[in-house]
C-alpha cells in the first residue's frame, strides 16, 4: 500500500516512510500538549485568573499553545532532541502565559518621545498639553465639576460659560472696534463661542444650521482634503447643504461668487488651505471684499480657518499663520478652528464668531451629539487662561516654535556628550543642522531652523534602528535622512534626553 501511494504521488517509497514517521513524531508530540481547560486548572495559572480575568487568561493560554504547536512542526527532525524540547517547553506554559498576559495588558496608548522635529503631529496626538492644563483637568476629573451649574444662581447653567468667558477677553479689542464702544458701555458680546469635538465636526454643525437645503458657495481652489477623511465636499454633503463651485483651482475672482449669488444661496464659504499652497498664476479675492458681499446681498460668510491660532507670527516663531481675531475684525460671521493645532489645545472644534448665528448653532440637536464632556472644558480653559494672561511659555507647542537654532544646538551638543559616553564609541553620533516643521496640516511649507543629532550604528540599517528605538520603553520616535537615524531636539520635551539614551543603549545591546 506504501509503495502504491508513493508511486501515486510520484515519490519513492523510502521518502514517504521518512515524511510518515516524521508526521507520526509530530502527532506524539502534540499528545503531550496539555488543553486549555488542564492548563487553566493548573496551580501556576489560578492566580493569574484572579489578576487579569478569566477570558483574558484563557485567550494567552491559547495563544501559548499555538506558539509551541508551531514550534513542533518546525522544530528538528530528529524524535529524541525534539521530545525534550518539547517537554521542557510544556513546563515552561505558566511562565509564557504570564509573559503573554503582560504583554497583552499593557495599555496600548501610550507616551512616546517625538523626536521627527513636526511640532503637531497627527500620529503623535498633536499639541502636548501644558501642565497645568493636566492639573486642571485631574481635579475636575477626580470628583464631581460644576460643568452645568450655575454655583451663584444655585441652578443649571451652560457648560460653554467655562471657556466662552476667556474667549470673549481675547476678542475684547476686536468687539470695541465693532460696537464702536469702550467695554464699560457695552451691554452685550458682539461674540460668543461653543466647542464641539473636531474642526470636522464645527464645519459640519454651521453647515447644517445655516445652510441646510440651501446652497454654499465656495472656491475651487479651496475644496480640501485632510488627512483623507476630511473633504470639504463630503461634509458639506452630511450636512444637508448644496455645494456651490466658483472659480478655478488657482483664481477666483469677487465676480466669480456675485454671479454665483442666487435666491437658493445661504452661505459664502472660504476655506483655509491647511496642507498645501497654490503658488505662481493664481487670484484670490480679499477677505474683506468677500465680507463685503455677503453684508451688501445679506449672506453670512464662514471661514474654516482650521489651524487656530490666537496669537501673533511673532509669539509662534515667525509661523505667519491667520488669527481668528483678524478674520473677526475682518467681519467674517462666523470662524471654525481647531483646538489641538495652533492653539495648542486638547482636541475641539470651536466655532466663534456673531452671538446671534452663534446662538442659532448652538440650539441645533446635532450640538448635542458632538459637544465635549468636562476633561476637554477643564484642558481648554487652563490653555486659555495662559493666552490671557499672555504666559504663553506656558503652551509647549507655543514654546517649541519659538526655540531659536541657538538653543537647540546647545541641546543637541549636549546630548550628542551624554551618547558618546554611554555607547562608547559603538554608535557613529554627529551634531547637525536640520528642519523641523509645524505639522498638523498648518502652515505648509513652513521650515524651521533646528538641530538635532544623525546617528549610525556599524552593522545596522537605518530602518532597523528606528524599529528598535519604537521597541523601547517608552518608545523614541525619529525619522531617517540621508541613510541615517535624525533626532530633531525641537520636539523632544525638557528631561527625555536621558530616555533617548537609554533607548540608544538598549538598542546597541541587541547586537
Amino acid at each position: 500500500m506504501l509503495d502504491a501511494l508513493a508511486s501515486a504521488l510520484q515519490l519513492d517509497a523510502g521518502t514517504l516512510k521518512l515524511f510518515h514517521v516524521e508526521s507520526a513524531t509530530q502527532t506524539e508530540l502534540f499528545r503531550l500538549l496539555p488543553s486549555v481547560d488542564e492548563l487553566l486548572r493548573s496551580q501556576a495559572i489560578s492566580p493569574l485568573i484572579s489578576a487579569h480575568g478569566h477570558a483574558a487568561v484563557v485567550e494567552a493560554c491559547r495563544a501559548a499553545l499555538d506558539e509551541l504547536r508551531r514550534s513542533i512542526v518546525e522544530g528538528p527532525a530528529e524524535a529524541t532532541a525534539n521530545r525534550e524540547r518539547v517537554e521542557s517547553a510544556i513546563a515552561m506554559l505558566p511562565a509564557a502565559v504570564s509573559a503573554q498576559l503582560a504583554h497583552s495588558s499593557r495599555l496600548s496608548l501610550r507616551r512616546v518621545v517625538n523626536a521627527t522635529g513636526v511640532v503637531l503631529h497627527t500620529n503623535l496626538g498633536r499639541a502636548p498639553l501644558a501642565e497645568s492644563a493636566l492639573q486642571h483637568a485631574l481635579e475636575v476629573a477626580r470628583g464631581y465639576s460644576n460643568l452645568e451649574f450655575d454655583l451663584a444662581a444655585g441652578e443649571r447653567g451652560e457648560r460653554d460659560a467655562h471657556v466662552d468667558r476667556l474667549f470673549r477677553l481675547l476678542f475684547s479689542d476686536i468687539e470695541a472696534q465693532v460696537s464702536g464702544q469702550p467695554s464699560p458701555q457695552r451691554t452685550q458680546s458682539q461674540f460668543r463661542t461653543i466647542v464641539v469635538n473636531n474642526n470636522a465636526a464645527a464645519v459640519l454643525l454651521a453647515l447644517n444650521t445655516l445652510a441646510e437645503g440651501g446652497e454654499v458657495i465656495v472656491s475651487r481652489g479651496e475644496l480640501v482634503e485632510i488627512g483623507g477623511s476630511f473633504r470639504i465636499p463630503e461634509v458639506m454633503a452630511k450636512s444637508g447643504a448644496i455645494l456651490r463651485e466658483v472659480g478655478t483651482t488657482n483664481r477666483t475672482r469677487l465676480a466669480d461668487y456675485e454671479q454665483a449669488i442666487s435666491e437658493r444661496t445661504k452661505l459664502l464659504l472660504r476655506v483655509h488651505r491647511s496642507n498645501f499652497k497654490i503658488i505662481g498664476f493664481t487670484e484670490q479675492p480679499p477677505l474683506e471684499a468677500l465680507v463685503e458681499l455677503g453684508r451688501r446681498r445679506q449672506i453670512p460668510v464662514v471661514e474654516d480657518l482650521g489651524s487656530g491660532a490666537l496669537v501673533s507670527a511673532e509669539t509662534m516663531g515667525g509661523v505667519a499663520e491667520p488669527t481668528v481675531s483678524a478674520r473677526l475684525r475682518a467681519g467674517v460671521d462666523v470662524v471654525t478652528f481647531s483646538g489641538d493645532k495652533l492653539l495648542g489645545g486638547p482636541q475641539a472644534g470651536i466655532l466663534a464668531g456673531r452671538a446671534e448665528l452663534i446662538a442659532r448653532i448652538r440650539s441645533n440637536p446635532l450640538f448635542r451629539a458632538l459637544r465635549v464632556d468636562k476633561l476637554i472644558y477643564s484642558v481648554l480653559e487652563s490653555t486659555l487662561l495662559a493666552y490671557v494672561r499672555q504666559q504663553f511659555e506656558a503652551v509647549p507647542a507655543l514654546r517649541m516654535l519659538q526655540l531659536t537654532a541657538g538653543e537647540l544646538l546647545a541641546r543637541a551638543q549636549a546630548l550628542a556628550a551624554q551618547l558618546a559616553a554611554s555607547c562608547r564609541g559603538r554608535a557613529q553620533v554627529e551634531v547637525v543642522a536640520c528642519e523641523s516643521v509645524v505639522g498638523g496640516g498648518a502652515a505648509p511649507g513652513w521650515e524651521l531652523p533646528s538641530h538635532g543629532l544623525a546617528v549610525v550604528i556599524s552593522g545596522m540599517g537605518a530602518d532597523e534602528l528606528l524599529i528598535r528605538l519604537r521597541g523601547h520603553e517608552p518608545p523614541v520616535i525619529a525619522r531617517v535622512e540621508h541613510g541615517r537615524v535624525m533626532l530633531d531636539m525641537r520636539t523632544v520635551l525638557p528631561g527625555e534626553e536621558s530616555e533617548i539614551v537609554a533607548a540608544l543603549k538598549s538598542a546597541l545591546g541587541e547586537i
